[in-house]
């Protein structure tokens, strides 16, 4: 797959130019934290059911600049944000949770409400979550971010990969060793505390976990988790996998779609599901969820089950099992195989999770017809941002060119808002978060 292309030595020196001017200290002195975008190929809509996902990053999204400040105040300056802002390390941080009417998450992963300096609130959570743990920073920063130009990371996971820049940054500049499992911890105080956002830790996991060539995989039931590389045909016979790269095609649609009015209810059908199979076969639970449920029982009474209700089992259950399959396909570098799960992923998605604006679907619809597209599948819900497929090496532009056309086609007015250079990105696979 190749060596890591990002970041570019041109991006680096750039950020260190910003730093070393602001700081006044000299450009080998500015570290920069890499905080990848990440993708999940598949696993969609059951992280919440305990299931079993997979994920790894791209060669795309954050760079945050830092040099210790010397003292306690923390200076930071954004590339796509007006305003700087300012605080201590030494100030105590209160979570500021945010009504999902006033928050606004950002292309480069930050949180704004009406005002262009509250982009700096990840910075605060990062601060906020180091103090809940007892750990009294010292040293502020001097920084600034930036995300990857000519992209809307919506669905790729772009506010996890801000959090984490800044906990990397705060611990460098202040001599704290983290785990990856603490800094997945920490990432989850800044969004479920600090911000007041309902998600999981899929996300922070994909970052700090990922290693380049490899699919992470995430039981969200226990939390166990397993790099998945490719393996062995035969002993001392390694096998190629055909050479890929990854799509990404945005689809203009900045903001989430909320007419269909049943989305907010896919999490309770599910719970409502697993506790009608769980009371059938005599063993209800106060709280269920469908990893609870026994494939056995679910095959033995999904009969039963109300409509919507058997939909959504059906697609957490079906979902679970390309997982299952797409470890194995990756593992083996069956590279067909696996862009097959992928698309049946989208499909189960659209028809039995029943998500997914028309513009999304139509885009997911083109690439499944684009030349060397092994499958393609929405990139998060599929209501806004971008869907994302994998795809023969030696056709990605010209895969590229034609979902560029045809969408053009199908969506003229959101195609005309894209920048067409940026409209579809042929992306690589990255590594985990660091610091160089």
């Amino acid at each position: 797959m190749g060596e890591l292309s990002w970041p570019s030595d041109a991006q680096l020196n750039y950020i260190r130019n910003v730093v070393s001017q602001m700081a006044g200290q000299r450009t080998d002195e500015v570290q920069v934290v890499v905080s990848p975008y990440r993708i999940c190929p598949l696993g969609a809509h059951i992280d919440h059911q305990g299931g079993t996902v997979c994920a790894m990053t791209i060669d795309k999204g954050i760079l945050l600049g830092f040099v210790p400040s010397g003292d306690s105040q923390v200076h930071l300056r954004s590339e796509q944000f007006r305003g700087e802002v300012r605080f201590r390390v030494d100030e105590i941080q209160h979570p500021k949770p945010m009504s999902g009417t006033n928050l606004k998450v950002q292309s480069n992963g930050s949180s704004t409400q009406h005002e262009d300096c509250d982009w700096g609130n990840y910075a605060r959570g990062a601060q906020y979550a180091l103090q809940s743990r007892g750990h009294r920073l010292s040293q502020g920063i001097i920084g600034f971010i930036c995300g990857s130009k000519g992209l809307d990371s919506s669905g790729l996971s772009s506010s996890a990969a801000v959090g984490i820049a800044y906990l990397l940054a705060f611990e460098r500049a202040n001599n704290l060793l983290m785990s990856p499992a603490e800094n997945i911890e920490y990432d989850r105080l800044i969004e479920n505390e600090y911000l007041g956002l309902k998600n999981g830790i899929l996300d922070q996991s994909a970052i700090l976990l990922s290693s380049h060539g490899c699919l992470t995989s995430m039981n969200c039931k226990t939390k166990k988790h397993e790099l998945i590389c490719f393996s062995k045909l035969q002993k001392d016979i390694p096998l190629v996998p055909k050479a890929f790269k990854i799509l990404l095609a945005f689809s203009g649609l900045k903001q989430a779609l909320t007419s269909n009015p049943g989305y907010n209810r896919r999490v309770e059908e599910c719970q409502e599901a697993a506790k009608f199979l769980l009371d059938a076969s005599g063993n209800g639970k106060t709280e269920p969820v469908l990893s609870d449920v026994h494939p056995e029982v679910y095959e033995a009474y999904k009969h039963k089950l109300e409509t919507n209700l058997a939909k959504r089992a059906e697609h957490y259950f079906s979902e679970n099992m390309r997982v299952l399959k797409g470890i194995e396909t990756w593992a083996s570098g069956d590279m067909e195989k696996f862009g097959e799960l992928i698309s049946a992923s989208g499909l189960s998605s659209i028809r039995n999770y029943e998500c997914g604006a028309e513009p999304l679907i139509q885009l997911y619809e083109i690439l499944l017809r684009a030349p060397g597209v092994f499958g393609a599948r929405f990139s998060g819900a599929g209501f806004r941002g971008c869907c994302l497929a994998f795809v023969d090496t030696h056709k990605a532009a010209e895969a590229a060119s034609f979902v560029r056309g045809e969408y053009s086609k199908r969506q003229p007015k959101l195609a005309s808002k894209l920048n067409q250079e940026t409209a579809v990105l042929i992306c690589d696979v990255g590594d985990c978060a660091r610091v160089i």
